[in-house]
């Protein structure tokens, strides 16, 4: 049997995949040197596969001499089916959510470049903030953006906003916009006015994956109801949202797996 797999096997691809499994365990990147080393080869081995994977967007070069993994892999990832099944696990928490609460809320991913809106729930009374289902959003000014960037690595963080930037201008990124990632990564959830709506905060929760990233945003473009019987005000709703994202960070995996 060992034999037959043998007659099957593709060492440019091997190689490819050795260093691509290589890259994903390690911050900071390494030298070609370095990968060759670990892997046991020469480091002329990995010239041209190293090339080819910075010029289809799989590796990027750092500080000059190092390699990366970009955030391509986590695109594909994303993509399509995977999608389909975060939002089927999430709509009925995202149903209930919106039944507790009284307001809309919205789920939103960072998918190859972009931040984007997969499923939304409308508020169950006249009155809401809804998005389109499918609309870019804001990777900088927006709650789900943030929350998107705050449970990464600062080297993720980097390669998220290059994506984005690739297809929209932005903003300076000062060291206190990196503070306040850290920050929303410590307590858990972020709370800003809405730059787009005015009298709108948004409330955004991370749900996480077993590496304790996050796969994806859940946001209550929250409006104070008047004349609303029952409804729950900001801190409440803000008690409500975390307490869903906790549910679904459990069912997607989250501390299964422990990070730095």
């Amino acid at each position: 049997m060992e034999q037959e797999d043998d007659r099957y096997r593709a060492p440019a691809l091997d190689k490819g995949l050795d260093i691509l499994e290589l890259l994903a365990d390690i911050d900071g990147g390494l030298t070609q040197a370095e990968i060759a080393k670990r892997l046991g080869r020469s480091p002329n081995e990995f010239y041209r596969m190293l090339d080819r994977l910075v010029r289809r967007g799989y590796v990027t070069r750092i500080d000059g001499d190092r390699y990366s993994l970009t955030l391509k892999l986590f695109g594909l990832a994303q993509s399509h089916a995977p999608v389909r099944r975060l939002v089927s696990f999430a709509t009925p928490f995202m149903r209930e959510l919106a039944e507790e609460t009284r307001q809309a809320n919205q789920l939103a991913v960072f998918d190859r470049g972009s931040v984007v809106v997969v499923a939304q729930l409308e508020a169950p009374g006249y009155w809401g903030i809804s998005i389109r289902v499918g609309s870019h959003i804001s990777l900088y000014d927006t709650g789900s953006g943030h929350v998107l960037l705050a449970f990464r690595s600062q080297e993720e963080r980097l390669m998220m906003i290059n994506e984005y930037s690739r297809s929209t201008e932005h903003p300076t990124m000062a060291k206190e916009f990196f503070d306040r990632l850290d920050q929303i990564r410590e307590r858990g959830y972020e709370m800003m006015p809405s730059a787009q709506t005015a009298g709108v905060y948004n409330l955004s929760a991370p749900i996480l994956g077993p590496d304790g990233r996050a796969i994806a945003s859940l946001t209550i473009p929250y409006i104070t109801l008047v004349n609303v019987p029952q409804a729950p005000d900001i801190t409440e709703t803000l008690e409500i949202l975390t307490k869903t994202t906790r549910q679904l960070s459990e069912l997607a995996g989250a501390g299964t797996k422990q990070t730095a």
